[in-house]
Formats: structure tokens, C-alpha cells, sequence
């Protein structure tokens, strides 16, 4: 009985099999269209996927070659007696290294750059190489007293091997242009590219003065067995009360990791968003094709087919599309990924050799069905419910469906968004956000779809000629597409354009005012004793000091009377780390800059005959801190205990490309403090700056100087690059909106055939009916791309005022350039596939009327 009832299963299964093959055989074209848009989301959530995790292992691989060695010790000063200690414990450093930013001249012709000096001494890198022009260059270095230059330095400044640089007061002859090494990355390499000199000209070059940004690093090669993790619990926290840091290879693939994996993620959720988008297109095209299916599910009803038998049958339809899309978007996706690294170049920190990652196959092939069968099961409810009578009396009504059911597979749908968002972005409150914003976004725009149909239908203008109301009808004629395509155009211009606004919004966070009182070139490091003559250059070549600030720099020693030792060993305190073991760089000056705002207390201009100094903090460093107005700070002033209270806290906009700062003192107090100065000055062009550049390095080569519009301009490179991977990303959006709009057109095409025929029995000409149809497609193009471009508008202007707490200038680009261009595709796109629809004789439609 138990084998009947097997082979009866069996039989059962493989006539499902059947009949949706041979139903499926007749209809494929049909959805044909709506399995290339779930292929393109999957490819472009498969891309990325697979890219993320390429680039994870490649970093977990390399992460030797990337730091040089198997750990370092690094400090921003020399190494205490402790320190020190702990080095000679681990049996010496293999290699050291001084690292500063200052300025070096060419005496070939005089040209001047900003550089990141790095003085090195023994073998580094022990993993990795100095890539060198020409190779040899490398050896050289080792053997005698010369300096590699950065590449791309030497081919802007024309410098040649055998030429000579400056660096402060000693001068090498220059071996070879340095490509690539150990500890740079090619975005900071872009504001000051690496120079390589011998560690015994760093103190012959007179650089290393007070106040100078001054890193030591020392570089270990570890024993074969050593436990990165156990070495890194043991040491990092003696070193970070001496202030030096342990990072280890480990430890820095991690971060890397973790820095390129938040980039990723967002990626990901671009692509999800086009694979969302192509799923409401398979929603729509399964509800039109099941509603031309309803006859033949009632005859398959009438000849003994159960309720569960029917569903099967498309359900198995489904599948099936859904996992030969999977299995296209996941190959698209693994050649896609061989773009990535050629677009990214310079923001990656090393090469990725690209390999195939199982876990996005699979994901690739389990997306397609999965998200296919999920979309495709409300429309496919409707099944369920059709009366074999159905097969011999017309209905104009559809079947009815179970509202539980309805609610079962709503539920469905959002639950598997959200896990699938979670696992994408491993954290809750952004996986809920992420989903609650999808919701608006898909709710505000059918929103939109829907009033626009009620009000047409409302307020319809029955004044206007036959071919504009003809064309308004066709947006509420039964099986209409308006609510799909006003979703598939308006979510892929929503997110270019947002992404576009939101490229507008960095650019002008780190934008130069162009007021005259804006500097663009500072000077830094710049001594006591060098004050009047470095303002003395500047003035000569006719440009202005608008800034002279004074920096004196000291330690936090106790916070609430409690000392910054005993808050180290506190670990319910509560307060940050770097607030106890940083190096503060304070001013002082008795008004706010344009960068700060007041928003607790007063701002001391001047010190008054009191016990505490009364000092302005920022709110970042109150709430590191754990302190506000009236607490008690002490700080180490270079020896001299300095008691202070908190008498107002400021926000500070640190996005401002000027000089901010957490601590600032009132006037009066610190000024026979030791310090040194920072300078600004403002330069029309590009030759003034460099000819001051040249007469500032001549005369004191301690002085660094930047120039922000070269900060800028790899600012801008950088998001550039970024946003056209983003762009590149939302493309498949409105590539998958594209793909939505012509299986929609294509799906309800024997629905406009048969409205073409009624319209030309009644006296209709083709052209009458051309201009009906560009009319449709216009509205829609127009209604689609303009609420897009809307919503992205007002999605910009939140994240300007809650994320980045600014103004918000928006651009007309997206206006001028993006609605037309969407509106006219749509336009294209609507009249190509409906000159079929003017073709066909009205005889053949009447036949299949009547069969």
C-alpha cells in the first residue's frame, strides 16, 4: 500500500512536471523580460559579493606584504625607558623607521613638494618589496647614501636618477623612482607621496624640531609559532600607557578589512535594491500572465485537477525561471567582478587576484529562486481560488483570494528582506532602517502611482480632443502598468540622483570658501623664532597673514581630580582611551571661528585671578571625556601641571578644511608656554603658490606647507571614483526599470492589440493611435523620473541635516539632464515595442476572439 502510494506520488509529480513544461514552452516569451531583470540584480548583488569576500582573503593573505613585517611598535615620540624595555625583550627591533611630513626642494630647477619623509634603517620590509624604476634602485638604497623618490613625483617634476633632493639640510642624489612600499597607500600618497632616505640623515636633516608630527616605528620579524592574538593582549595595553600602540599583521588586515567591508556593504544593498526592483517586475508580469491563465486553470479544474495540482503547476513555472536566472545573474556577476579592481585601482590597498567565491554561487542560484518564488506567490493565490465554472461563463472580476493567506505571503516577503539586509550589514538597527526606508520609498512612489489614476479619474478633463483622453484612459484601463513602472523608473532615478546629491553634499563639506578671508595654503611647524620671518616672505610676495596660530602642546594628567593613571586601570569609567593617552594641540584666543558654535557656558576670552583655568571643549572630547560645564581637568603642559575647568562646550564642524581644535585656553595663560605656530595665507593660482613654496623651503626647510587645493582635488578624485562605481551600481536599477518596462509592454500586448482593433473598427487612424501611446509613456516617464528625482532631493536634505549637520545647495544636474534623458528613454522605449501593436490586422484578433 505504502509503494502505491510512492509510484502515485511519483506519477503525480512528473505530470506537474509535464504540464508546466509544456504551458511554460508556450509562454516563455512571455516572461522571458522579467527573468533578465532578476538576472541583472543578481549579478549585481553576486559582483560585489564575490569581489567583498576576493578582496577580504587577498587582504588576510597579504597582510605581512602590507605592513612589512609581523608586527610593529610605533610611538609619536621616542620610546621611554619602558618602551624601550619591552623592545630589548623581544630581542631588538629588525628594522626602525622615523616618518614625518615636510617639505623637499629639487635643485635641478628649483620645484618644491610636500612629502612623507621615511627614514629607514635595516632590512624592511621583510614581506613584501620597494617596487623601484629601475629595479635596482632598491639595492642601492641599501648599500649606499641615496633616496627613492615616489614615481609619480618624479614624472610631474620631471626628476631623472642622478638628480638631487633636499630634504631640510641634507641633500641626496636620487637612485630611482619608488613605485610601491610597504606602509604607504595611494590615497595618502596622493596629499604627500613617500620619499626613502637612510635613518642616519634624519637628525643631519634638522627636521625633527618641537612641535613636529613625529612617527617612530619599529619592525619585528616573529619567531615561527607566535601567537599574534595572546602577543597583542600581552603588550598593546603596557604600550598604550607609555603611549606607543602594538599593531600586528592580524590586527591590520582586520582593520582593513573592516574599513573596505563597510564600502561593500553599501554596494550591496545598492544591488539588492535593483534586485528588489526586478522582483516587483516578476510580481506584475506573474499577475498579468496568471490572469490570462485563469480560463485554462478552470478547464484543468473541470477535467479532475485538484486546487494544490494548479498552483503546482506555475509554481513550478516559477522555480524554474527563477533558477535559470539565478544561474545567468551569478555568471554576469563573476565576470562583472573582474571589472572592480581595475575601477578601484588606487583605493585598494593592494592587488586582488580575483577567484570565484562558492558562497556567492550559491547565494546567486538560492536569490533567483527564492526571490522569485517569494514575489510570484500572491498573484499565483489567485489560482486557488478560480471555479471550474469559470471555464464556460466570463468573469470580469478576479478570483478571490484568502485575505490570511495575502497577509502569510506579505510577511514572507519583508522577513526575507530583512534577514537577507541583516546578514548583508551584521546589525540590527540598520538592517530595520534599512528595510523601513524601503517601504517608504516603494510606498511614497505607488503612493504617487495611485493618486495619480484617482485624480485623473476624479477630475478628468472630458473638454480635451479624443487623443489626449484616450491616452489619459490607458493609465486606469484594466491590467494597467502604471503602479510597476512609476516604482521601476522612480526607484532607479531616486537612487543615481541620491547618490549624485549625496557626491554634491562631500564635495561641498570639504569645498574652499572662496571669500577673501579664506585661507588655502597653511604653514606648518612653524618656530617661535621663525614667526616674523616666515610672515615676513609671505607679505613680500604680496599676499596677506590671515591666520597666526599659536599651538602648545600637553597631556590630560587628571580628569575630576582622578589621575590619568588610576582612569587607565578603571575600566568602568567609561572613558575613551585616546583621551587619555593622546597628545593634545591646544590654542588659545578669546572669540569663535566660523567652524564652531556655542552651545554650553560662556567662552572665557581672557584668565581671570582664579585657581582653575577656565577652557572651552569640544563635544566630542566632552563626551569622550565623560566631563561637562564645572568639571576639573589638570594637563601636563611639557612638565608643568596646568589645573583648568570646563566653562563651555562648542560643536565644531571638523568636515571644515580648517584648523579646529578640542581644548582651546583663553588668552593670557599660555603664551610663554613652548610652542610653535601655524600660518595661513591665501594664493590666486597655482604658479604663486609655487613660487612661495620655493622661497619658504629655501630659507626654512622645517616648515611644512599644503596647499588645499591639492587636498581638494584628490578629495574630489576620490569621490569620484567612488561614485562612478555607485552610479555604475544604481545603472542596474534603472537597467533593471528598463527591463520592467518592456516585459510590461510586452506581457500586456495581445490586451493593447485588442484596444487597437476596437479603436480603428471605430474610426481610429495608426498615427491617432501612435500619438496615444507616446502620450501614456510620456506621462509615465515624466510622473516616474520627476517623483524620483523628488524623493532623492528630500533624502538628501535629511542626510545633510541629521548625518552631516550642514546647508544643502542642491544641484540642477538631476533636473536638466536626468528627467529628460529617463522621460525620453521611456518614451523610446514605449513607442518601439508598440509599433506591433499598430501592425497587426484587426482580423487576427477577431479570430482569436473568436476561438
Amino acid at each position: 500500500m505504502v509503494r502505491e502510494k510512492e509510484i502515485s506520488s511519483k506519477a503525480s509529480f512528473f505530470w506537474l512536471l509535464k504540464m508546466a513544461w509544456r504551458d511554460g514552452k508556450a509562454s516563455g516569451r512571455k516572461l522571458s523580460l522579467f527573468m533578465a531583470s532578476i538576472v541583472l540584480g543578481i549579478a549585481a548583488v553576486v559582483s560585489i559579493q564575490s569581489f567583498g569576500e576576493n578582496l577580504e582573503d587577498n587582504i588576510a593573505i597579504q597582510s605581512k606584504s602590507l605592513m612589512g613585517a609581523d608586527f610593529t611598535i610605533d610611538s609619536d615620540s621616542p620610546p621611554n625607558e619602558q618602551v624601550q624595555q619591552i623592545i630589548d625583550s623581544l630581542g631588538g627591533a629588525d628594522a626602525r623607521e622615523i616618518n614625518f611630513a615636510s617639505m623637499a626642494a629639487f635643485p635641478k630647477d628649483g620645484a618644491t613638494k610636500l612629502v612623507q619623509v621615511r627614514g629607514i634603517e635595516g632590512g624592511f620590509p621583510f614581506y613584501g618589496k620597494m617596487e623601484t624604476t629601475p629595479p635596482t634602485a632598491a639595492e642601492q638604497f641599501r648599500r649606499g647614501d641615496v633616496a627613492l623618490v615616489d614615481a609619480t613625483v618624479m614624472a610631474q617634476l620631471g626628476v631623472q636618477p642622478g638628480d638631487s633632493i633636499k630634504v631640510g639640510a641634507v641633500t641626496l642624489p636620487v637612485a630611482g623612482a619608488l613605485k610601491s612600499i610597504p606602509g604607504s597607500t595611494a590615497i595618502f600618497s596622493s596629499v604627500a607621496p613617500p620619499v626613502v632616505i637612510p635613518y642616519s640623515y634624519i637628525a643631519e636633516s634638522g627636521l625633527v624640531q618641537k612641535g613636529s608630527r613625529i612617527d617612530y616605528e619599529f619592525y619585528f620579524v616573529a619567531a615561527p609559532g607566535t601567537n599574534m592574538e595572546e602577543l597583542d593582549e600581552k603588550l598593546d595595553p603596557v604600550l598604550d600607557e607609555n603611549d606607543a600602540d602594538l599593531d600586528t599583521h592580524t590586527s591590520t588586515s582586520e582593520r582593513l578589512g573592516r574599513r573596505y567591508e563597510n564600502f561593500g556593504k553599501f554596494l550591496n544593498l545598492v544591488a539588492f535594491i535593483a534586485l528588489l526592483l526586478g522582483c516587483v517586475g516578476i510580481a506584475s508580469a506573474i499577475h498579468i500572465y496568471i490572469r490570462g491563465k485563469l480560463r485554462a486553470v478552470a478547464v484543468l479544474k473541470c477535467l479532475g485537477a485538484t486546487r494544490r495540482q494548479t498552483f503546482l503547476i506555475f509554481l513550478l513555472q516559477i522555480a524554474v525561471i527563477g533558477f535559470l536566472g539565478g544561474v545567468a545573474g551569478t555568471v554576469l556577476g563573476l565576470v562583472l567582478q573582474q571589472l572592480f579592481p581595475y575601477v578601484l585601482g588606487d583605493l585598494l590597498p593592494l592587488e586582488v587576484d580575483i577567484t570565484f567565491s562558492l558562497q556567492a554561487i550559491l547565494m546567486g542560484l538560492l536569490l533567483g529562486v527564492t526571490m522569485s518564488v517569494l514575489f510570484a506567490l500572491y498573484p499565483l493565490i489567485g489560482t486557488l481560488y478560480v471555479s471550474p465554472l469559470q471555464a464556460l461563463r466570463v468573469q470580469e472580476k478576479n478570483a478571490s483570494r484568502s485575505r490570511m493567506s495575502a497577509v502569510m505571503v506579505s510577511l514572507g516577503v519583508f522577513l526575507f528582506i530583512f534577514l537577507f539586509s541583516f546578514w548583508l550589514l551584521k546589525d540590527l538597527k540598520y538592517s530595520l532602517a534599512f528595510v523601513g526606508g524601503l517601504i517608504v520609498t516603494f510606498s511614497i512612489l505607488a503612493g504617487i502611482g495611485q493618486l495619480f489614476m484617482n485624480l485623473i479619474r476624479r477630475f478628468f478633463p472630458t473638454s480635451w480632443g479624443f487623443v489626449a483622453r484616450q491616452s489619459l484612459r490607458n493609465l486606469f484601463r484594466p491590467q494597467n502598468q502604471t503602479l510597476t513602472l512609476v516604482l521601476a523608473i522612480g526607484v532607479g532615478t531616486f537612487l543615481i540622483s541620491t547618490l549624485y546629491f549625496t557626491k554634491d553634499l562631500l564635495l561641498a563639506q570639504a569645498a574652499i570658501e572662496g571669500s577673501e578671508d579664506s585661507p588655502n595654503i597653511i604653514l606648518l611647524d612653524v618656530q617661535t623664532e621663525q614667526e616674523e620671518g616666515v610672515s615676513s616672505v609671505i607679505t613680500q610676495q604680496g599676499f596677506p597673514v590671515i591666520n597666526n596660530i599659536p599651538i602648545v602642546t600637553m597631556r590630560v594628567q587628571s580628569i575630576k581630580d582622578i589621575p590619568v593613571n588610576e582612569l587607565r586601570l578603571d575600566t568602568t569609567s567609561g572613558i575613551n582611551n585616546w583621551v587619555l593617552n593622546h597628545e593634545f594641540r591646544v590654542t588659545y584666543r578669546d572669540s569663535l571661528i566660523a567652524s564652531e558654535i556655542l552651545e554650553e557656558g560662556q567662552l572665557a576670552s581672557a584668565a581671570e585671578q582664579q585657581e582653575a583655568v577656565p577652557i572651552s571643549v569640544s563635544r566630542d572630547f566632552a563626551e569622550n571625556a565623560k566631563v561637562g560645564l564645572g568639571d576639573k581637568l589638570s594637563f601636563n603642559v611639557q612638565g608643568v601641571v596646568m589645573p583648568t575647568v570646563v566653562k563651555s562646550i562648542r560643536q565644531v564642524d571638523w568636515a571644515r578644511m580648517q584648523l579646529n581644535f578640542s581644548i582651546v585656553f583663553p588668552v593670557g595663560v599660555l603664551e610663554d608656554a613652548p610652542q610653535f605656530r601655524v600660518l595661513t595665507t591665501k594664493v590666486p593660482n597655482e604658479e604663486a603658490s609655487a613660487g612661495l613654496q620655493r622661497e619658504l623651503v629655501r630659507q626654512f626647510p622645517n616648515i611644512s606647507v599644503i596647499d588645499l587645493r591639492q587636498v581638494l582635488m584628490v578629495i574630489e578624485d576620490i569621490l569620484g571614483k567612488i561614485s562612478w562605481l555607485i552610479n555604475f551600481m544604481a545603472f542596474f536599477s534603472i537597467l533593471t526599470g528598463i527591463i520592467v518596462l518592456l516585459g510590461a509592454v510586452r506581457t500586456s500586448k495581445y490586451q493593447r492589440i485588442r484596444e487597437s482593433v476596437l479603436l480603428r473598427t471605430i474610426g481610429a487612424r495608426n498615427s491617432q493611435i501612435l500619438k496615444i501611446t507616446a502620450l501614456e509613456y510620456l506621462y509615465l516617464g515624466v510622473l516616474g523620473s520627476l517623483s524620483g528625482i523628488l524623493l532623492s532631493l528630500l533624502a538628501s536634505q535629511l542626510l545633510a541635516w541629521l548625518l552631516f549637520d550642514t546647508g544643502f545647495i542642491p544641484s540642477w544636474v538631476p533636473f536638466l539632464l536626468l528627467f529628460p534623458a529617463i522621460t525620453l528613454l521611456v518614451l523610446l522605449i514605449g513607442l518601439a515595442n508598440s509599433i506591433s501593436v499598430i501592425k497587426s490586422p484587426p482580423l487576427e484578433v477577431l479570430r482569436k476572439e473568436a476561438r
